[in-house]
């Protein structure tokens, strides 16, 4: 169990004070190396500084060169932090030289990823490039999967950023690929995404479409919700691109249903909508009709998950276009009444009552032959799930039929 950040401040506080520099000097160095550290985890970049040059002569003058070259590199990082780039350079500069003259090429490459990182801080794009390469190299001969891909998704984004879009590509489909290999999910979803970016400045949108769609299951929406809402109005510009206006839409209203969206990602998506008016029932049968059975509940799970943090009227309007799409298709209206049972009985207690209240509140606002229809059919879908299933979803509507004041006559 990790301590609060105050607590090992404190005790690391009192450690310093209790091992003088004079008298204990390694264990006075090291303490200020790891109270530095935690000052920088804390945003206390001002306070980092110091204790870092102080740990760094005292190494230097006790010959322990990799505890100083280690210190080097952390106190480039408190002074990139805290906006002076350009001493952090020649001080990333100056922990690599340290590092591979010592022969350790993992940490050297650490040194050149943050070397690269506050070159281009510092505008100086050709430079940081090489330094991003150099630790991209020293990375994968050390079998450091992850971080090689770290620093190739950094190379890769500043070529795109750059304009070299035909060599940007490359880099970043190497860098997913590393990614996916370590199991570096936020890693995966980054280089995905910056990949499908890359693939859409080309004038790809279907990989673009293929590489945004790896990155939204690299960024879970209940773990990641911004990056997941990011890459989401992405994806919605990429199908928006391959004429798939339906999917388009679709995927744009899922990123603006994301409360914790950033705002221009919600100004692209609110944008896509703006230009393609449609109806949001019909979209997600449209969808639903390009695709096997199989992947149904997959596709309504989102929509539905977009549905319980709408607001009501929104909520209202897509389970009717539901409602409709299931009476409408015969062929399908069992399949698509089995999905919808499956998303329901996987929702917490909250959201499942406000869905099937909602449900049976739209349903009574249909004509009395259609709402029989509809309940026999989600009757017959019912007889599809377990017997405690099947009850409990049959108990929920009958009850929240009752609430209304009408009378129950789901089964």
């Amino acid at each position: 169990m990790e301590r609060p950040a105050e607590t090992e401040t404190a005790e690391l506080v009192e450690r310093l004070a209790r091992y003088p520099a004079a008298r204990y000097p390694v264990q006075h160095a090291t303490t200020a190396f790891r109270l530095a550290t935690v000052h920088l985890q804390c945003g206390r970049t001002d306070q980092a500084v110091p204790l870092l040059g102080t740990a760094f002569e005292t190494f230097g003058r006790l010959g322990m060169r990799l505890e100083q070259a280690k210190a080097l590199v952390m106190h480039g990082v408190a002074l990139r932090e805290g906006g002076r780039v350009d001493l952090a350079v020649l001080t990333f500069e100056r922990a690599a030289r340290a590092f591979a003259e010592l022969e350790q090429p993992a940490e050297e490459a650490a040194a050149s990823y943050n070397l690269g990182l506050s070159l281009h801080q510092h505008g100086d794009p050709v430079a940081a490039e090489a330094a991003l390469a150099r630790a991209y190299e020293l990375f994968l001969a050390a079998g450091h999967l992850a971080s090689a891909g770290a620093a190739a998704r950094e190379r890769g984004a500043y070529l795109l950023t750059s304009g070299e879009i035909d060599a940007a590509r490359p880099v970043l489909a190497d860098a997913a690929a590393l990614a996916q290999r370590s199991g570096d999910l936020p890693g995966l979803g980054a280089a995905a995404n910056a990949l499908g970016l890359a693939h859409l400045a080309a004038s790809d949108a279907a990989a673009a479409v293929e590489e945004f769609s790896r990155a939204v299951g690299a960024f879970p929406r209940s773990l990641r919700a911004p990056e997941h809402a990011m890459v989401k109005a992405n994806l919605a510009v990429a199908y928006e691109r391959v004429g798939n206006d339906a999917r388009a839409r679709l995927t744009a209203r899922q990123a603006l249903a994301i409360a914790s969206a950033d705002p221009p990602v919600r100004d692209q998506a609110q944008q896509l909508l703006d230009r393609l008016r449609g109806t949001t029932g019909l979209d997600l049968l449209t969808v639903l009709d390009e695709e096997p059975t199989e992947r149904w509940p997959a596709l309504i799970r989102e929509e539905v998950l977009r549905w319980c943090e709408a607001r009501r009227p929104e909520r209202l309007r897509a389970i009717r276009g539901f409602l409709d799409g299931l009476l409408g298709r015969p062929g399908t209206t069992y399949d698509l009444a089995e999905s919808l049972i499956a998303v329901l009985l996987e929702l917490p207690p909250p959201r499942y009552a406000d869905m099937v209240a909602s449900i049976v509140h739209v349903n009574a606002g249909l004509a009395s032959q259609d709402q029989e229809r509809v309940r026999a059919v989600i009757g017959s879908a019912m007889a599809r799930f377990a017997i405690p299933q099947w009850q409990r979803l049959a108990g929920s509507l009958n009850a929240a039929e009752s609430a209304a004041g009408r009378t129950g006559g789901w089964r």
